[in-house]
């Protein structure tokens, strides 16, 4: 069975925990150790987020006034090869020897007429208590949005339109390699207007379940997981009366049930995903996985 796992960014740094290094290794060799058994009998792909990293990496650009700041789709680059590294390292070290694997720089296109950039609305980067937002917004010119109690920079998150780098994945996949790629949504670009043969990087960050999403579209992947830090999805999620939910069949299925900022772009990706495959889409935790793809663990999504 062939399988694309969206690794959510509590696999690689958890909420309010500091950006350390010895932090993302830590979480990435959990990561690995729930992930590396299911290598044995099954084909895997796995993508992961990169919103704290790509934050970090841009704070970090702005303190050095001698240049200018690197782009969002640098910055998303210099993510994906960075953690796909600790991916690489950590499940090499719990897979076989002689299981290869590979860390594929993922260009994605987008639309630069998408709606999203009127009205940035993707999260990255650490969080900031209001007075410290403004500051930044102040000296830096950027966007900072409420996330719970807290405050965040956001930046535009068009639709993936085209992974571009499709054909040497499937290539890898045929040589029983073990793939990472499209890390934070991949890198996002768009042909100039009017030079359809120049691409360029754009200032986004893509979402990254919607890039997986069609990402194990075009693999003609069987199942399609999105591991987060809950065992599922809930109906009325965070009061008394929450229950979560073993099955969801997408007819008539109303994806405003969710929170929007939360689980509402994930149970969309899921429910796209089986709609235009015809496959099975899954959220759950990630210590859960094993049983995520038996079908014992997490919500699955149905035609």
């Amino acid at each position: 069975m062939r399988i694309v796992i969206a690794l959510g960014g509590n696999a690689l740094l958890k909420r309010g925990q500091a950006m350390s290094q010895e932090n993302q290794q830590a979480n990435v060799e959990t990561a690995a150790r729930a992930i590396a058994p299911l290598v044995a009998e099954h084909e895997v792909v796995i993508t992961h987020g990169n919103g704290p990293q790509v934050g970090l990496l841009s704070l970090q650009s702005h303190a050095y006034e001698r240049v200018d700041p690197y782009s969002l789709d640098v910055l998303g680059a210099e993510t994906e090869g960075m953690i796909g590294y600790m991916l690489e390292r950590e499940l090499g070290n719990l897979l076989p020897a002689a299981k290869p694997l590979a860390t594929i720089l993922t260009m994605i296109e987008v639309d630069p007429n998408d709606p999203a950039f009127r009205d940035p609305t993707k999260f990255v980067g650490p969080i900031y208590e209001k007075a410290q937002a403004n500051q930044i917004a102040t000296e830096k010119g950027w966007v900072m949005k409420p996330d719970g109690d807290h405050w965040r920079r956001v930046v535009p998150s068009p639709a993936p339109r085209r992974v571009f780098e499709i054909r040497p994945i499937r290539w890898l996949l045929e040589k029983g390699v073990l793939v990472i790629c499209a890390g934070g949504g991949g890198i996002p670009t768009a042909y100039t207007p009017g030079r359809e043969r120049d691409l360029e990087g754009i200032e986004a960050v893509i979402d990254k379940d919607f890039a997986s999403e069609l990402l194990a579209r075009d693999l003609d992947a069987d199942l399609f997981i999105m591991a987060t830090d809950v065992d599922g999805v809930y109906r009325d999620w965070g009061t008394p009366t929450q229950i979560r939910i073993d099955e969801i069949r997408i007819s008539g299925l109303e994806t405003s049930d969710f929170p929007a900022g939360s689980m509402g772009p994930k149970v969309e990706a899921a429910a796209q995903f089986v709609r235009r495959a015809g496959k099975v889409a899954a959220i759950g935790s990630l210590d859960d996985i094993q049983g995520i793809v038996m079908g014992t663990k997490g919500t699955r999504f149905v035609a």
